[in-house]
């Protein structure tokens, strides 16, 4: 099983940028694809990126397209959520997830999490 510690939350002015990492135990981290997932207090759990195991591959969810960027470094066993032009509505606490599906942006189908870290936007 694979264990994974999120990090680099915070508060920031809107127009700001956060650069999130999440940092991987295991020999496995490189077969799997990885995500970000938010939610917000009341709100659903909401899909913002995936990226294969390869990086080759990448998914955004129409709200954070353009301003947020997904990476990984297997090498390092941590994926990366680059988050420009930060916005009140991106306020949430950030979950990294690993799946073996390619690519999904279904939460039920990541098999390990993150414990996760806030993210606030201040307006």
């Amino acid at each position: 099983q694979v264990q994974l510690v999120e990090s680099g939350g915070g508060l920031v002015q809107a127009g700001g940028s956060l650069r999130l990492s999440c940092a991987a135990s295991g020999r496995t981290f490189s077969s799997y694809a990885m995500g970000w997932f938010r939610q917000a207090p009341g709100k659903e759990r909401e899909f913002v990126a995936a990226i294969r195991w390869s990086g080759s591959s990448t998914s955004y969810a129409d709200s954070v397209k353009g301003r947020f960027t997904i990476s990984r470094d297997n090498a390092k066993n941590t994926v990366y959520l680059q988050m420009n032009s930060l916005k009140p509505e991106d306020t949430a606490v950030y979950y990294c997830a690993g799946t073996s599906l390619f690519l999904t942006t279904t939460p039920e189908e990541y098999s390990f999490w993150g414990q996760g870290t806030q993210v606030t936007v201040s307006s």
